[in-house]
């Protein structure tokens, strides 16, 4: 039998990341003996544990503890973290570190490093010269940086959830069309406003479903407040926003009667060609050619986008990144940037978004259909809350509360 110790300490209880540690031992076929138990007294006061994990072998000791690991138990042991040089670009080497969205540490020369950039499905790569340790993606690595192996001198630190009344509870996101919906408009309204008056970023991952039902006004009124600092979307949704604010339509259909156009079914591509002549969005703007819309809005509030680019894309505009890579740099740094995303009507770039979000990043959710929310919790991004409601009621009613009293 082979045995390590572990401990958890914090809200282990209320965030249920003791019975998840327990569950995860007894399914992989462990046991474990509690060597120390201390329950928290009060709201502020953790709780702590202390655990012998048992396995049949090493082997499955060590894929065992890396589960635990993952959930947030320490290993005692504080061993030096394992690296091995990665043998050329783009390559990690061997048994390397796939990492999560929590914070993570590593452990060299005696201390705990804190790994920057944290975000999952990449690689740790480690400068022990510097004492700097960062997330890479696998494209990004360079032949013989120092790359993070195994399980070993790897600390991940949990979401965990206070006892006090919170607005998001990470632990327990959950996905029904029967949520009250109203009251977490408000909430999110409310952090929405704490966010703005402590200088706090906000993003938000729109799809073209805010043009066709008709909300763009209302994200835009919300732009114009100053209550968002970056965009992201892809060609379709600045297309059809372009599309409405020079040619009254989207896709074709009269925003303001909801009937098609003659000759509609060209509309999205003349909006295209007006602005490839115009030189770009920005270009637009400043002739006078856009005067209104969502990308007009970002353009005169100085709101960051990135717009980035699909196979299916017409045109595109000029300011769509196709180089998928370098799109997702330029919303990676962003994306490390932000402490609320609002994900409105678009899984593929919800789901991208949420891939490069670190855990601490509290995330909404906004979708007609739950299957979207829960790709994004099955994905790990389980920091996400979902309203399951048609993204135009929404953002009406985020307008009006934010509005209300400006």
């Amino acid at each position: 039998m082979y045995t390590q110790k572990i401990e958890l300490c914090g809200h282990i209880i209320d965030s249920h990341i003791l019975p998840r540690v327990l569950d995860e031992i007894i399914d992989n076929n462990g046991d474990f003996r509690v060597e120390k138990f201390e329950i928290g007294r009060t709201k502020a006061d953790p709780s702590y544990a202390l655990l012998e994990v048992q396995a049949q072998s090493e082997e499955e000791l060590n894929r065992l503890l890396g589960r635990l690991r993952d959930l947030g138990a320490t290993i005692l042991t504080a061993e030096e973290v394992e690296l091995a040089p990665a043998p050329r670009d783009g390559v990690f080497p061997d048994d390397f570190y796939a990492t999560t969205n929590l914070e993570t540490f590593i452990f060299s020369a005696g201390r705990w490093i804190k790994v920057e950039g944290t975000e999952m499905d990449c690689g740790i790569v480690f400068d022990p010269e510097a004492g700097r340790a960062r997330c890479v993606p696998v494209n990004r690595v360079k032949k013989g940086e120092l790359v993070v192996l195994g399980q070993k001198g790897i600390r991940v630190v949990p979401l965990q959830r206070g006892r006090q009344k919170e607005i998001f509870r990470f632990m327990e996101s959950a996905v029904s069309s029967e949520r009250p919906k109203g009251l977490l408009l408000k909430e999110i309204a409310q952090l929405m406003r704490t966010l703005k008056k402590e200088g706090k970023k906000i993003l938000v991952v729109a799809g073209p479903a805010i043009i066709h039902t008709g909300a763009g006004r209302y994200l835009s009124q919300i732009i114009e407040a100053g209550y968002i600092d970056y965009l992201f979307a892809g060609n379709a949704l600045a297309t059809h926003d372009i599309e409405g604010a020079l040619l009254g339509t989207s896709l074709g259909v009269s925003l303001a009667t909801g009937e098609a156009v003659p000759g509609g079914h060209s509309h999205h591509l003349r909006a295209i060609n007006l602005i490839r002549r115009a030189g770009g969005i920005k270009e637009a703007v400043k002739q006078g050619l856009l005067t209104r819309g969502v990308m007009y809005s970002c353009v005169v509030n100085n709101v960051d986008y990135v717009l980035a680019g699909s196979i299916r894309d017409d045109g595109p505009l000029p300011d769509v990144i196709t180089d998928v890579l370098e799109a997702q740099e330029e919303m990676r740094w962003r994306a490390q940037q932000v402490d609320l995303v609002l994900m409105l009507g678009t899984m593929l770039h919800s789901i991208a978004t949420g891939n490069l979000l670190p855990a601490r990043v509290r995330t909404v959710c906004v979708d007609i259909n739950p299957a979207v929310v829960t790709k994004l919790v099955d994905r790990g991004s389980f920091q996400t809350i979902g309203i399951v409601s048609d993204v135009e009621w929404f953002l009406r009613e985020l307008a009006a509360q934010l509005l209300a009293g400006q």
